[in-house]
């Protein structure tokens, strides 16, 4: 292997090159004043599938644009592995997920805030959710135009999704317009991250626009081995392309924005973590910090298999070549039809019981089905005509961990997810999982919802129902908090992102949450970015 020992220097380095680091990259160079290097593990996001909406099923396992992680065993699921997809390609995550846009609940931002974290009330954070935004509703209190992550309706609105909200509106639930505006609780249309019938990413939204900055160097295929130190303070890092390993200086900060599996893994190869982990690895421990991996939070997801009467569904454009052919063409001449849509057209939150402050639980229809407890989405279609409805839990007790496997950087580090450790989550899942049931069985979805095949009937009381839930779910692709955001002494960063006890070093991403927020995280993960950037210039100046 051929090593470079010493590189060019930067301002910042910031490594990775998703949500977080689209962000970073645009910000930090958009005054002129300020050089950057971003480097991402993956390559550039040149594979159409990853700008198609429907694109996801194809990228969900494909190793060139994701790390295709999987947990450890997980003893309170089943001792299943669940998949766990990451974007490893410019954009990140925002380039294969869902596209959903949901900010979480205001009282997520206040409870951060009332953890001792100054600035993170929601009337602190919502001008960064409006600052990012360019919101095809246009501008008001909550919402923010000219920004650059469009946000736009979903271009059609599939039957079912017509027929879903008149079942919950049957169901007792109200109807919510905008998630992301007055109040979260209610049901209605997703609102999606994509502009004409195509994904927006923050690659298409904040990276491109930068990309001929003279100022901004970007560095795909560029695996991060370790963080430099000079005592405790960063001052580059060690990255390897191809087969040779290089090294980048940063004059001002080193900056982590590699998600939350990522970013932990790096700062324990680097030294800082739990000392008896990183000494049983033969790492040098810099910085003994047990909150390093720990407290991993994310959303678990059941889905429940029905039936379609009507062939309406993604399983039945699959089986026709013809009715594949005519989604293709509409597709490409139009920018609408099954393949611009995202997989959830309609969804909402609601409370698991009348004595909780605020909804804990998030449910919505998919537009296909499949089966099997292996947590794979998108592919392996059943044969005969069905769709899906899930029931996510959104404020999890249960918490997992992030640990190295090896002080080799190329070797995928341990998910240890224990996702329903505590009764209190199963139960909570369960009570949501019979709210679903009650919801499908509405007469408005009754010309669609057939036979419940996942759990079926035989699946009745609430032992059954939990056993079913621990054996068959699976991630709902929001793992947060690793380098959890805190003044206490197991926090990993402070109020301004930067590792507590280090200068010149700080985590951007979803793993700096102090909890994780009640609903799909790309959003968040933007608005952490945009405020963060903020802070990065004003300690500059200063």
């Amino acid at each position: 292997m051929s090593v470079q020992s010493e590189g060019a220097a930067f301002d910042y380095v910031v490594v990775g090159a998703g949500t977080a680091g689209c962000v970073l990259a645009n910000r930090l160079t958009e005054n002129g004043r300020h050089s950057v290097l971003l480097l991402e593990a993956g390559g550039r996001d040149t594979n159409p599938w990853l700008h198609i909406p429907l694109g996801y099923g194809k990228v969900f396992d494909d190793p060139k644009v994701n790390w295709c992680y999987s947990t450890e065993p997980d003893p309170t699921c089943g001792n299943r592995r669940i998949v766990q997809p990451r974007g490893k390609v410019l954009g990140g995550s925002s380039s294969i997920n869902g596209m959903v846009y949901i900010r979480g609940n205001a009282a997520d931002y206040d409870h951060w805030r009332q953890l001792g974290n100054e600035g993170w009330s929601y009337e602190d954070v919502l001008p960064y959710f409006r600052k990012s935004e360019d919101q095809v509703r246009g501008a008001d209190r909550y919402h923010g135009t000219g920004g650059p992550q469009t946000v736009s309706e979903q271009r059609d609105f599939h039957p079912l999704g017509r027929a879903h909200l008149e079942a919950v509106v049957e169901a007792g639930y109200t109807l919510n317009p905008d998630f992301n505006g007055a109040e979260q609780e209610g049901f209605g249309r997703y609102q999606v991250t994509q502009r004409h019938g195509r994904r927006w990413s923050a690659a298409r939204g904040f990276l491109r626009p930068a990309r001929k900055r003279a100022n901004l160097r970007i560095e795909t295929n560029a695996h991060a081995r370790r963080i430099l130190f000079d005592g405790r303070r960063a001052t580059g890092v060690e990255y390897r392309v191809g087969d040779k390993t290089r090294v980048a200086r940063a004059r001002a900060e080193v900056i982590l924005a590699l998600g939350s599996f990522n970013s932990p893994q790096l700062l324990q190869l680097s030294g800082v973590g739990p000392g008896e982990l990183l000494r049983h690895h033969g790492i040098d421990v810099v910085a003994d910090m047990p909150g390093v991996g720990a407290d991993m939070q994310d959303h678990y997801l059941v889905r429940m298999v029905y039936r379609c009467k009507q062939p309406v569904t993604l399983n039945d454009v699959v089986q026709s070549r013809l009715r594949s052919a005519g989604t293709l063409l509409r597709y490409v001449f139009l920018r609408r039809g099954m393949m611009a849509m995202a997989a959830v057209p309609t969804g909402g939150f609601f409370r698991s019981d009348a004595r909780v402050a605020t909804p804990d639980l998030q449910h919505h229809i998919v537009l296909y089905s499949n089966g099997g407890a292996s947590g794979k989405h998108g592919s392996g279609l059943h044969s005969f005509s069905g769709l899906s409805a899930t029931v996510i839990m959104l404020n999890p007790e249960s918490r997992g961990a992030v640990e190295i496997a090896s002080a080799d950087p190329d070797v995928p580090p341990l998910i240890k997810s224990r996702y329903l450790d505590t009764q209190r989550d199963a139960e909570t899942l369960m009570k949501g999982a019979r709210a679903v049931r009650n919801i499908m069985a509405q007469p408005a979805l009754a010309d669609y919802v057939g036979e419940e095949v996942e759990p079926g009937k035989d699946v009745q009381s609430d032992e059954e129902l939990i056993d079913y839930l621990r054996n068959f779910g699976n991630t709902g692709f929001h793992p947060t908090s690793t380098c959890r955001m805190g003044p206490d002494e197991t926090a990993v960063v402070d109020a301004r992102l930067r590792v507590h006890g280090f200068a010149g070093l700080r985590v951007v991403d979803a793993s700096i949450m102090p909890r994780v927020t009640s609903g799909n995280t790309n959003a968040p993960v933007l608005m952490i970015a945009e405020k963060a950037s903020d802070m990065i210039l004003e300690d500059s100046a200063g």
